[in-house]
């Protein structure tokens, strides 16, 4: 059996949990469950080692640049075109739409408190998909839409492929075990993962509950973002995303593969598992990332970078530097810029933020916004830190260097086209009417007496003219002398 990445060397297996992966980001990967599963020399010969069929998956148009190709050629036991004819699915999906034409456009800060996991059981994983809001429509293939979760019972015998988009997971509650056409990998609330378009997947509750977000792009991909003059290193390091071995079953069974198509949940009926690939090789296959291998840059001197600069992952649009979505990761680290106002700057952005909080608290809002909850400040909409934030940060002692915790953890969806809020969001018993009130506290500090509260007095110091004195009897005469006034001079720039 091999595992090989894009230099045609053998992979060593990278072991996160029970299960092995293939690390590197956008490789060209080959495996195979079974030894001598893959041709050789060739993509579809007339007969395919063990017998297996041949299946071509394309994650782009034939004819797109080279650099954006995106395709896998997977051998499988039998094809995904044997199955009975798609119906709507037998159960409602009401929370789950890619439709935004009667959503809701608000300049108000919206925020929302955790979303329950439903108490009686039945509730899988594509059962609990509760649409936020979106914009574009994945007929064009233009657009992205967010999700939450909050399940309590695993997939059985079931499958999901969304045609509309890739998905982008990220767990807050309770580990998952996705299964793929590509391999098995385990994604834990400290983990992203992305499961692009077209691909089968199943996910079992390893904890019997969970609850996370989704983000959903209709057009891109996710790619790295440029790291311009930071260099070639930091932020997310290629190495650390985790691709999935070759894995499969040869089981019979009643299989409902269940198929979203712009927003609408289909169902067809086979009599065998979805996840017999025996080898598999290409591009296109599902991811996972270890959040706690993020490697943030920030300021170390003064003044607060904008969020950008904790960009994960990016899916960019035809307009260079405004992404269709980026995930943002707000990780542990510590603070240290003096003389500077450390939490999150207010802010009115051309760009729209969802936020989520994985665990912990939030450096900017430690009351009201909760792990499992989220926010939504759409374009030109201001927000913020909340009074008490800003009241603490504004204080003498707030000047010592700072670790914001180890048991911390936020990200934000930031995008360019501004969603539409789905009706059912709006009215969710879990939308906070009171978010605005946070900020209602915040009183005027201002005072034409006091020019500038934080001179320090070092730098009162630097501008009163320099005393004379005498070099006479001084062990290092006039160097030291000289040494002095230009300590002055540096002092005063």
């Amino acid at each position: 059996m091999k595992n090989m990445s894009c230099n045609g060397n053998a992979n060593k297996d990278v072991v996160e949990d029970e299960y092995k992966y293939m690390s590197g980001f956008g490789n060209e990967f080959c495996s195979e469950a079974e030894p001598g599963a893959l041709p050789d020399g060739q993509n579809n010969p007339r007969v395919c080692p063990y017998g297996l069929y041949c299946e071509q998956l394309s994650g782009s148009a034939f004819t797109v640049p080279r650099k954006e190709q995106q395709r896998s050629w997977l051998y499988r036991i039998r094809p995904s075109v044997t199955h009975e004819p798609f119906h709507p699915l037998n159960f409602p999906a009401e929370g789950l739409t890619a439709d935004f034409s009667s959503g809701i456009v608000t300049p108000n800060q919206l925020r929302w408190r955790p979303f329950p996991i439903p108490s009686e059981t039945g509730t899988d994983w594509v059962r609990s998909l509760f649409t936020i809001c979106g914009a574009g429509s994945p007929a064009r293939k233009e657009g992205f839409a967010i999700h939450v979760y909050a399940a309590n019972e695993s997939m059985t015998d079931s499958c999901l492929a969304n045609a509309d988009g890739d998905f982008l997971i990220v767990p807050q509650q309770g580990a998952l075990k996705i299964t793929t056409e590509f391999g098995i990998m385990v994604v834990q609330p400290t983990e992203i993962c992305v499961i692009q378009r077209g691909i089968r997947f199943q996910v079992a509750l390893l904890e019997g509950q969970a609850r996370g977000y989704v983000l959903e792009i209709f057009q891109s991909r996710f790619v790295l973002p440029d790291l311009g003059p930071i260099g070639s290193n930091g932020l997310a390091n290629p190495r650390d995303f985790l691709t999935p071995i070759a894995w499969y079953e040869e089981r019979e069974a009643n299989f409902t593969v269940m198929h979203k198509f712009e927003g609408q949940l289909f169902s067809a009926h086979q009599t065998f598992s979805p996840f017999n690939v025996v080898a598999w090789h290409g591009n296109y296959a599902p991811f996972k990332y270890p959040l706690h291998k993020f490697c943030p840059i920030n300021a170390v001197s003064f003044d607060h970078p904008d969020p950008s600069i904790f960009t994960v992952l990016t899916a960019p649009s035809s307009v260079p530097g405004a992404a269709v979505a980026d995930f943002v990761l707000f990780p542990p680290r510590w603070t240290v810029a003096q003389n500077t106002f450390r939490p999150p700057y207010y802010h009115r952005n051309v760009q729209n933020e969802f936020m989520g909080l994985i665990k912990g608290m939030y450096e900017a809002k430690k009351d009201g916004f909760l792990p499992g909850g989220a926010s939504l400040h759409l374009c030109m909409t201001p927000h913020g830190p909340d009074t008490a934030t800003f009241e603490r940060a504004i204080q003498p002692d707030s000047e010592q260097p700072a670790h914001l915790g180890t048991n911390t953890l936020a990200f934000m969806f930031e995008t360019t086209m501004t969603p539409r809020v789905t009706p059912q969001a709006m009215a969710s018993p879990c939308i906070d009417r009171n978010y605005y009130r946070c900020w209602m506290g915040l009183r005027s500090h201002f005072d034409r007496t006091l020019r500038n509260q934080n001179q320090t007095a070092e730098e009162e110091q630097a501008v009163q003219p320099a005393k004379p004195s005498s070099t006479a009897g001084s062990p290092a005469g006039p160097e030291a002398a000289a040494a002095a006034a230009v300590g002055v001079v540096g002092n005063g720039l």
